[in-house]
């Protein structure tokens, strides 16, 4: 009889298999609240990692961290028309508190971008307090109708970055650092995650902003997703509350503005874009257990040798969990770590003792091999990078297989539905065909200059259109 797999396959039900993932790995369960999550002690730990690297690169350009209430006065959304607008269909709106009426409703933080601008008008008050540059590390409430874990929750994790300029040249040269070196190479340095860099169309700018510079993947299945923005603002918000400075030349002039953020959502795209029928595959830069040590059998000499491997290979700068849980099966144990991903199993068990060996198994390439024990420290770490690489090599390859060029909106809309990526000279979709496409559940993901640049403006000769159904 055949062995009945513990995931669903991916390509008999991907969506059921993102489920399966999230369940069996032990990333998170739903919460009591339609549309809220737990996230669990593994998929925290992920999370966790995500955020100390993310966060010593937004450190790294000039960025101080702060923090803003989670409360904001409804009044202060209604000063930007096009934000409040954007934002209304996804509000958390409080109007009780203390057992009576609040004077004034106060909206759950859906984003900051007005509690910010109420005290950088209030922080910045010369040419000297520029550039003012603010990180949060926060929760945010955006009511969801359609929630998945990890990819939308009504409430979900983040960081939210928020700045001043003196000069809209400064503003728009800072959104897009943030964008490259912050964004994109955290995601192709440590999540191994192949990603587009692109424009937004007016279509799918966020909602008071001037421009929005994206970061687009493909998953495993075809699909995009958004992975992080940065936001070029202008003067719009500075507008509304009065954000503005006394210049050198003693002027008083409104500043200019960026916002950007990532979320939660990049666990979700870690599994799918790297995820396999056997589970999650994590980078190894990324992982928080780099490899684990097994003991197949609970022989004294055995887990003997197991922890005096973790010892050796933990001097050698792995990042390594020692599995001496000798009561639980070992197949039942091997099968879990590789549900969760880790890059390297070491496994001991008596015989290896004798050959002095320890069996390496590989979860990204897939493989085992036995490989002499005083060979691990030096050899485990060149394996980690090597596998660090394949998995964005893999996810490169994937993308660029299923892109197809095409020069109509009928078969941009094929290709999406298709499951995969189209290119299209914007010039031959325009905002007419945009529309036509999102009436058939397909988006502009992003604009790319021809060269794969991003692009300076929507309208600017060459630019192509990324194309796609999107999560």
């Amino acid at each position: 009889m055949a062995k009945t797999p513990v995931l669903t396959p991916r390509a008999e039900d991907f969506p059921r298999w993102y489920q399966d993932v999230i369940n069996k790995a032990e990333l998170a369960d739903n919460g009591p609240v339609r549309g809220t999550m737990v996230i669990r002690p593994y998929g925290y730990g992920l999370w966790e990692r995500m955020q100390q690297d993310m966060d010593a690169r937004i450190k790294a350009v000039g960025v101080q961290n702060a923090y803003f209430p989670l409360f904001i006065p409804q009044s202060y959304l209604a000063k930007e028309a096009d934000h409040v607008e954007g934002f209304a269909p996804e509000l958390a709106v409080v109007t009780h508190g203390g057992g009576k009426e609040l004077e004034e409703p106060v909206v759950v933080r859906p984003t900051s971008e007005t509690i910010v601008n109420e005290y950088f008008s209030k922080w910045v008050q010369s040419y000297r307090d520029l550039p003012l540059l603010i990180n949060q590390w926060a929760n945010v409430v955006r009511w969801e109708l359609r929630p998945r874990l990890f990819l939308r929750t009504t409430e979900f994790l983040w960081q939210e970055g928020h700045t001043a300029h003196a000069s809209y040249e400064d503003a728009r040269d800072f959104a897009a650092r943030i964008h490259r070196e912050v964004y994109a190479r955290f995601m192709e340095d440590v999540l191994a995650m192949d990603v587009v860099l692109g424009r937004k169309t007016a279509r799918e700018r966020f909602a008071g902003a001037l421009n929005t510079l994206t970061l687009e993947g493909m998953m495993g299945d075809g699909k995009a997703l958004q992975l992080g923005t940065s936001h070029e603002l202008g003067q719009n918000f500075a507008r509304a509350f009065h954000t503005s400075y006394l210049s050198k030349d003693g002027e008083q002039e409104l500043v200019w503005q960026t916002s950007w953020g990532s979320t939660t959502r990049m666990v979700g795209a870690l599994v799918m874009m790297h995820g396999d029928d056997d589970g999650l595959r994590i980078p190894p830069r990324l992982a928080p257990i780099q490899v684990v040590v097994l003991a197949i059998k609970g022989d004294d000499a055995v887990l003997a040798k197991v922890r005096e491997i973790g010892e050796l290979l933990t001097a050698a700068g792995v990042r390594v969990h020692v599995d001496d849980r000798t009561d639980t099966p070992f197949g039942r144990r091997a099968v879990d770590w590789e549900l969760k991903g880790v890059p390297v199993r070491v496994e001991v068990g008596p015989r290896d003792l004798e050959g002095g060996t320890a069996m390496v198994a590989r979860r990204i390439p897939g493989g085992k091999e036995p490989v002499r024990t005083e060979l691990l420290p030096e050899l485990l770490p060149k394996v980690l990078e090597e596998d660090q690489a394949l998995l964005l090599r893999q996810a490169r390859e994937r993308r660029k297989a299923r892109t197809t060029e095409v020069a109509t909106m009928e078969e941009a809309a094929e290709a999406a539905a298709a499951g995969g990526w189209a290119r299209i000279r914007w010039a031959d979709l325009g905002p007419e065909g945009e529309a036509a496409l999102a009436e058939r559940s397909v988006s502009v993901r992003c604009l790319i200059a021809e060269d794969g640049a991003v692009p300076d403006a929507d309208d600017a000769p060459g630019n192509v259109a990324i194309v796609a159904r999107a999560y």
